[in-house]
């Protein structure tokens, strides 16, 4: 199965259903000018396709997945610093992160993670992206 995305683009599949993921991606559009990402829900049929061709654990890695064509798939902390280093100053300064060990990363990345819905929430179905934002967000 192919997965529809330009070379020069990068697909963030995120939890449909966190109004944490909801925020980070509406953060993301709004300072992506440069126009690199492309966003997929987990729960999405690309999202399934994608889990499913990469043997993801969704019971481990449930919340962001950086998948960049012909070269994989990030996740985790990975993925959240490598998503910021392409959103502008300051917030790519946030990358310099990838220099700590990734076990350390991702300590802080699953505790918040594991704690996201009480926190932030739960909604009981995807967003739908408005008709600006659609062309954005793959099916």
């Amino acid at each position: 199965m192919e997965i529809p995305i330009p070379d020069n683009k990068k697909l963030i599949l995120f939890d449909g259903v966190c109004n944490l993921c909801d925020s980070s991606v509406q953060y993301i559009i709004k300072h992506d000018k440069s126009d690199v990402f492309r966003f997929a829900a987990l729960q999405s049929e690309i999202g399934m396709q994608i889990i499913e061709k990469h043997n993801i654990d969704t019971k481990k890695t449930d919340s962001i997945l950086l998948y960049v064509p012909n070269k994989g798939i990030d996740y985790k902390s990975t993925a959240a610093l490598k998503i910021a280093f392409h959103l502008g100053f300051p917030i790519n300064l946030m990358a310099l992160f990838l220099i700590v060990p990734a076990f350390i990363r991702n300590w802080v990345y699953d505790f918040i993670a594991k704690n996201r819905y009480k926190w932030y929430g739960k909604k009981e179905a995807c967003m739908i992206p408005t008709p600006e934002l659609k062309s954005k967000f793959l099916d």
